[in-house]
Formats: C-alpha cells, structure tokens, sequence
C-alpha cells in the first residue's frame, strides 16, 4: 500500500523525502524572504516542504515568523501558507503588521 507523501516542493507537487531533505539542504531554495525591520524586529519567511495543515484542506508549506530581533527566536508571530505566492504577501503583511510595535 502506498502512503500520501507530506513533503512537497516550493510548486506544491508531492514528492519524496529524500528530495524535500536535498532541498532543505540548498540555502537559497529554503529562504523566500528575511528582514530586519527598523525597530530591531527580525520577520523571516521560509520553505518548510513539509504540510503543516493537520486537517482538511492545501498543504501548509511555508511559513513567515516574526522574531523580537535576530537571534532571539523567541516567535511573536507566525502564519502559514499554501502558495509562494501566499508567501511573499504573508510576509508583507506582517511586515506592516509589526514594522511599528
């Protein structure tokens, strides 16, 4: 019996793990989008690959993470998205959402 696969590309295309493990690999594929805003806040938006939507509905493989400032990981914030389009406008929104807190 063949099981669904959960990891995908940046296309949303299920492929295997082996290949979502050499995509993590590749800086540059993982990384959508990082920023230090001017009040120190640091929003990050990455590939996870892998779905974090645990019930109905598109795969959840990116994510955009609000941080108090780089290196203090300690998230403020985080939403997921289906789409690297949903991605860069995630991160864009939260952009303004705390460009000013």
């Amino acid at each position: 019996m063949k099981t669904k696969s959960n990891c995908y590309n940046k296309k949303g295309e299920a492929i295997d793990f082996m290949e979502w493990a050499k995509l993590l690999e590749d800086k540059d594929y993982k990384i959508i989008k990082q920023q230090v805003l001017t009040n120190g806040k640091f929003v990050s938006t990455v590939y996870l690959g892998l779905n974090h939507n645990y019930g109905e509905g598109k795969p959840l493989i990116f994510e955009t993470m609000v941080f108090p400032k780089k290196g203090d990981y300690q998230d403020l914030d985080t939403d997921r998205y289906s789409t690297l389009e949903e991605a860069k406008k995630g991160h864009q929104k939260l952009v303004e959402k705390w460009k000013n807190i």
